[in-house]
């Protein structure tokens, strides 16, 4: 692929990461992404043989920004240095939440099942690193523990926060003005009480 072929390439998916996070998940089509780039509606085809080749294309980006925000609040998670990774745990949850929150279309984009079953996301590449650093800060809490399910199933608390929450479901029921409550809950639920 030549140098403008791979700057097309990123510039439509610099346009649906723009569309995406101004308008939401379902205004990615492939007529206004190509619009919105200034080309014909059939020239995404030359680089995205389909639409969720290039909804995938957009939703890694997502992760990526989400990989990028959680490594940078919270390092690599290897353990080293003096850091509670418990309150690491509290932070990646913030991270995650704060993302969720604030760029719904692209976490809706990111999450879409039409997506992660075709296997164009490549989950391995995407979402799989960073619970593979949740399950090693939950492994670190309670190591006696199966640090995987645990930590899958603070995920799935995880992800029903954000919908809820963005929803505004949860504020309603709680009554709550924030969900770092929530939060806090959900890490008690699952690596237990915080030892003080």
């Amino acid at each position: 692929m030549s140098e403008s072929e791979m700057g097309l390439r990123d510039r439509l998916i610099e346009v649906g990461v723009d569309l995406v996070t101004r308008e939401g998940a379902q205004s990615l089509t492939l007529r206004e992404i190509a619009r919105r780039a200034g080309v014909s509606h059939g020239a995404p085809r030359r680089y995205f043989p389909t639409h969720l080749d290039l909804l995938s294309a957009i939703a890694r980006r997502g992760f990526a920004d989400l990989g990028a925000r959680a490594e940078t609040a919270i390092g690599d998670g290897d353990g080293d240095g003096d850091t509670n990774p418990r309150e690491q745990l509290m932070t990646l949850g913030r991270v995650y939440l704060d993302f969720a929150l604030a760029q719904r279309g692209m976490y809706e984009l990111m999450f879409r099942h039409d997506l992660l079953e075709s296997g164009t996301l490549g989950l391995r590449e995407t979402s799989l690193p960073l619970f593979g650093v949740l399950v090693d800060l939950v492994g670190r809490v309670r190591p006696h523990a199966d640090a995987a399910v645990v930590a899958g199933a603070l995920w799935a608390n995880l992800h029903g926060i954000a919908q809820l929450w963005g929803w505004g479901s949860l504020r309603l029921a709680t009554g709550a003005d924030d969900f770092v409550p929530l939060l806090t809950a959900a890490l008690d639920a699952h690596l237990g009480p915080e030892e003080r």
